[in-house]
């Protein structure tokens, strides 16, 4: 029996609210409008039509991939981060609301600098580097990644939001000192992997089979990576430049105690919309 795109479209809602899924609205209009190759106005206008059974099985087919682990990010291939959109692959992590929380703080500090220069470290799909630089004319961007698949997307997503001309990826290991030619930054913000090696096994199937482990594998405690760009990376940070890191759940007394003993001061804690405190930041302190 024929179906209209209106209620293939509530019917996979419906779906997914049955499996408990909390983004039901949005998941379910995206996989539509990916498995049926309409725009989201397109799925408006032509909501009263039918959908022919191709289309209907491609659809219901991306949805059951879905229902089983895989991420709607990355059965479509892109996703939305700070108004921008993004090529996502499964090289890259999926841009999260609580990493738009340290893009925002980064932001609203940038914008008060004037010309400057901004990197983003372990950029992955350049999300929060790529806000920043959409949001601060201003600011000069580069996006430090080490894996050559995450490179590949960055590019893409600087040429997908037409920033080619103050964006710039750049091959980068946030464990090692950065070369003196790189030169200096009046800010560096980070979601670097922050989950310890242990737990990596106990993630949801959505996360533990499908996104990079070389971009969720913080160390045996999670904080390997707060460590080392602290005490290295701050070489690459003018005196009274800023750092900011997001953090996972329980990690901001740690990160903060890091930053502190490697110089930072007026540290402060951010928490996203769940009241969970998200992000760290502090200032490079200027020797007296």
């Amino acid at each position: 029996m024929a179906i209209t795109y209106n209620n293939l479209y509530l019917d996979i809602r419906q779906q997914l609210r049955r499996a408990g899924i909390e983004e039901a609205t949005l998941e379910a209009r995206e996989l539509v409008c990916f498995g049926t190759g309409k725009s989201r106005e397109q799925l408006v206008r032509d909501g009263g039509l039918y959908a022919s059974p191709e289309l209907e099985n491609r659809v219901r087919e991306l949805v059951d991939r879905h229902l089983a682990g895989e991420p709607v990010a990355y059965l479509i291939g892109e996703w939305e981060f700070y108004g921008l959109p993004l090529d996502i692959s499964p090289e890259v992590l999926i841009p999260r609301p609580d990493t738009e929380v340290v893009a925002e703080q980064a932001i609203g500090y940038v914008k008060t600098l004037g010309d400057c220069r901004v990197l983003d470290l372990c950029a992955g799909s350049g999300c929060i580097g790529l806000a920043v630089a959409a949001q601060a004319p201003q600011a000069r961007v580069v996006l430090g990644e080490w894996s050559d698949g995450a490179l590949r997307i960055c590019r893409q997503n600087i040429r997908r939001n037409s920033l080619t001309g103050r964006v710039v990826p750049m091959r980068a290991d946030a464990r090692e000192k950065p070369e003196k030619s790189l030169g200096e930054f009046q800010c560096i913000v980070s979601n670097p992997p922050y989950i310890p090696s242990g737990d990596i096994a106990g993630l949801d199937v959505s996360v533990k089979d499908y996104e990079p482990h070389l971009a969720l594998d913080g160390g045996r405690d999670g904080l390997d990576f707060y460590r080392s760009i602290s005490e290295k990376w701050k070489e690459a940070l003018v005196p009274g430049g800023r750092l900011y890191f997001e953090v996972g759940i329980g990690q901001a007394d740690s990160v903060l105690r890091i930053m502190r003993t490697q110089g930072f001061g007026d540290i402060q804690v951010v928490k996203d919309l769940r009241d969970v405190p998200r992000v760290v930041f502090g200032t490079l302190c200027t020797e007296i």
